[in-house]
């Protein structure tokens, strides 16, 4: 009974035991979510105790830094001594708060408020240059620089170049509407607060002048030659007078515009001549003598003409003398070529690239030079550097007979026989003659030879 009673003490000490430790661990789990909801902090994830040496790269230095002096000056602030929550829990803290029935808060799905500002800003442009329509940004600066400049919305309509055309009446319009609309002037502004500075530079940059401007740039003699320098000190002398973005260059260049329309103080127009006829174009054409509008006599051009005008009689008069001697015609051999006869044609000697058409009785065949001039220049067919300036003559006998002499250093080959220097060959139909490996075929106008001995037949008996 003894030993029983001891067991069961020994058992109900144990199960206190344990009871008031799961009562500790769970009012320790407590005060940490208490401790974590208080800091806004979320509950970190169950992770491995086991550390792991590896260098940190440059902004994870940073970070660790920033964290480790805010968790510094939360634990000083609020937190009690020991119990930090930046620092890491022990591995037995881990193993009581994950063995702990309690579930963790889910953290709030709301998003950072930085993150909302962004995606506010990145719509706004879209929104804006939707409402906007025609006008953009920059004809709303322009307009209204040049307002301010001018206090005139017609001179604004006649001398600011907007992005596109518009009318006096829609110039009104919207600067009536950026003063008096105020979700049309919101969003002007909106939009153009989002211009770029050198944009904004160069709109403020073509603002007109004003007529206090002007009146000061007019004081600047026309006969002076004015510099940078004294636009510049122009510049400093009147600052309220001039516009905020006007540069000494930009006042030069006014100034020469001005200059060049008589609109500084020392210049004067001449005043329109008084009485009821004023003189126009064509009167004042009649007035002109037009005797002194005679041109002058250019002897040296009138001698170029000349001497050009008798240079072409000259050629057109070589051309008439060497009429005659254009007896052989050469035509390029294509596959819609005329036909190879006609009627003054007595015979063709035909190549690869090119026909002479033999029309006299008598014809020379070589290579024709300056000095030299032949009927048929065998140099059209091919190459011909190894024939002589006279190589052959082709003749025709009364009695219809074609015979070829040979007169140059290479000899002529006739269907394959060879001809040398000083001998003679009768041609026929269709033969093949080769001159230095130029090769043609001779074709004979058989009816015109016919007639030509039919002719000789008649003259032979009388």
């Amino acid at each position: 009974f003894f030993l029983d009673s001891q067991g069961l003490l020994d058992s109900s000490l144990m199960a206190s035991g344990t009871a008031s430790r799961s009562e500790d661990e769970e009012s320790l789990a407590g005060q940490k979510r208490a401790s974590s909801q208080a800091l806004g902090t979320i509950p970190k994830r169950r992770s491995s105790s086991r550390f792991i040496k590896r260098k940190k790269f440059d902004d994870e230095l940073v970070e660790s830094s920033l964290a480790k002096s805010s968790t510094r000056a939360k634990g000083a602030s609020g937190v009690e001594p020991g119990r930090c929550s930046g620092s890491e829990p022990s591995s037995s803290e881990k193993k009581k708060v994950s063995k702990t029935p309690s579930t963790p808060v889910p953290p709030s799905p709301a998003p950072a408020p930085g993150l909302t500002k962004r995606v506010k800003k990145s719509k706004q442009p879209l929104q804006v240059t939707k409402d906007l329509g025609r006008w953009k940004p920059a004809d709303d600066l322009l307009l209204i620089s040049a307002v301010l400049q001018t206090n005139d919305l017609t001179s604004v309509h006649l001398g600011v170049k907007f992005s596109c055309r518009f009318t006096l009446r829609e110039v009104q319009e919207r600067w009536y509407a950026l003063l008096y609309d105020p979700v049309i002037s919101k969003l002007a502004c909106q939009a153009m607060r989002q211009l770029h500075p050198e944009a904004i530079a160069a709109i403020q940059s073509k603002a007109l002048f004003s007529k206090a401007e002007e009146q000061l740039l007019s004081k600047v003699g026309s006969t002076s030659q004015p510099t940078l320098e004294t636009f510049q000190d122009l510049l400093h002398r009147h600052p309220d007078a001039f516009y905020l973005a006007r540069t000494a260059k930009a006042l030069q260049a006014h100034w020469q515009l001005m200059k060049q329309y008589y609109l500084l103080e020392d210049q004067t127009v001449q005043p329109l001549p008084k009485g009821d006829q004023v003189l126009n174009f064509s009167d004042a054409e009649d007035l002109i003598d037009d005797s002194k509008l005679k041109d002058m006599r250019d002897e040296v051009l009138e001698h170029e003409l000349t001497v050009a005008d008798r240079r072409q009689k000259r050629e057109i008069r070589q051309l008439e003398q060497e009429l005659h001697k254009w007896q052989v015609l050469v035509d390029s051999i294509t596959g819609m070529s005329s036909p190879d006869f006609d009627n003054q044609t007595l015979a063709v000697l035909r190549g690869r690239m090119v026909r002479y058409l033999m029309r006299s009785r008598e014809i020379t065949l070589g290579r024709a030079t300056k000095d030299n001039q032949i009927d048929v220049d065998l140099s059209l067919e091919g190459p011909a550097w190894k024939i002589s300036r006279k190589q052959g003559v082709i003749k025709l006998k009364n009695n219809g007979d074609f015979f070829i002499a040979n007169e140059g250093r290479r000899p002529i080959y006739i269907d394959g026989r060879p001809v040398l220097c000083g001998s003679k060959w009768r041609l026929s139909n269709n033969s093949v003659v080769e001159i230095a490996s130029l090769r043609f075929v001779f074709l004979i106008n058989q009816d015109l030879i016919a007639l030509i001995r039919a002719e000789a037949a008649k003259i032979t008996p009388q």
